[in-house]
């Protein structure tokens, strides 16, 4: 089992559950907006968020974003120690650093201290643009070795300062290299690994690349937080965090929606019915989550074949005819409504017999 660190008040490691993270996209030196953005990520489902620290005004800001928001906070910081020093003095639960580009040992010795005065974990993370010169001239290049080597080698020198709250972060844009490197990980180390594919893409391409990614990561049991990285508004990546987990059965759904493919005995908009839906049943969800409630499978179904018959074990659902719906619940027929009148109904339905 991973060795566990604390980052506020989420479990890392340890046997814990795997903990969803995403980083703020706004200046950090602009509080309402981090705050805002943060409560918003907060009521997606994320547990812990990651602010950049690019210099003193946005770690002096940090102070002050703590005081707003209940999320554990993670000082994401580059090149210039100093500034995590102050993000660990303004409350930081826990800050990420790439201890080859912090500079000499006793800077990174500082940035330690500092942790270890407060009791808060280090993230190092290393990424396939941030390898070392001479890992590189032996390596020939970027490769799985290579991520692996320098993670390590970062993690020797942390150890060496008696330090053991570490979470390992090793990060390639590639697929195939990001799993290959952090299968060498984990057979290495037994402090807890943040996953991820790095810069992966918009939300389009991104969620494919990281579905596979971190899916055969997690199935494989590597990873112990997670973030997936999208360009644009990073709700959608805590968004599509969940969905992976609850989709390899690693988080519990709230609710299960399940829709056919359609075909041509399909008379009614489908597509149509099922995205509004799923748009409806999205607070829902996450309501149920946290309240403990069991989860309940919702059918979206094209036609009477794949109706009540092969969808009997949904909860509720919908089967489609011509310009109309019938309602079903556990494979039961309840009553047929007009098709402009499915999403309405199917809701008041659901939501009158919730559990």
């Amino acid at each position: 089992m991973k060795k566990s660190v604390r980052c506020g008040n989420v479990l890392i490691g340890g046997g814990a559950p795997v903990s969803i993270q995403s980083m703020t996209n706004v200046d950090t030196r602009d509080v309402r907006r981090v705050t805002d953005q943060i409560k918003a990520l907060t009521e997606a489902g994320c547990q812990i968020v990651r602010l950049a620290v690019p210099d003193m005004e946005a770690a002096e800001a940090f102070s002050h974003v703590k005081k707003n928001v209940d999320l554990p906070l993670v000082a994401d910081i580059h090149f210039d120690y100093r500034l995590a020093l102050a993000a660990i003095k303004n409350g930081a639960d826990k800050v990420r650093i790439n201890p080859g580009n912090i500079g000499s040992v006793d800077r990174v010795k500082a940035v330690v201290k500092a942790a270890r005065e407060r009791e808060i974990p280090i993230r190092i993370g290393v990424n396939s643009g941030s390898l070392e010169k001479d890992i590189l001239e032996k390596q020939g290049g970027v490769t799985a070795e290579g991520l692996a080597e320098s993670a390590l080698r970062n993690v020797r020198l942390l150890e060496d300062m008696d330090f053991d709250d570490i979470v390992i972060s090793l990060k390639s844009s590639d697929v195939r290299l990001n799993y290959e490197a952090h299968k060498l990980m984990h057979k290495k180390t037994e402090h807890p690994i943040h996953i991820g594919i790095t810069e992966s893409g918009t939300v389009n391409s991104g969620k494919l690349k990281s579905a596979i990614g971190i899916g055969a990561l997690l199935l494989e049991g590597i990873g112990d937080t997670m973030r997936v990285s999208l360009t644009g508004d990073p709700v959608n990546e805590v968004i599509f965090a969940r969905e992976i987990l609850k989709s390899i059965g690693m988080r519990p759904s709230g609710i299960n929606l399940v829709s056919c493919p359609t075909c041509g005995r399909t008379k009614v908009n489908l597509e149509k019915i099922a995205l509004q839906i799923e748009e409806a049943l999205k607070g829902m969800e996450l309501q149920r989550e946290e309240e403990g409630l069991p989860p309940i499978t919702v059918a979206v179904m094209g036609c009477a074949v794949n109706g009540p018959g092969e969808a009997k074990e949904a909860d509720f659902g919908v089967a489609g005819g011509d310009g109309k719906g019938i309602l079903f619940a556990k494979g039961q027929i309840l009553k047929t409504v007009s098709e402009d009148k499915i999403v309405e109904e199917l809701i008041y339905l659901i939501k009158s017999n919730e559990a």
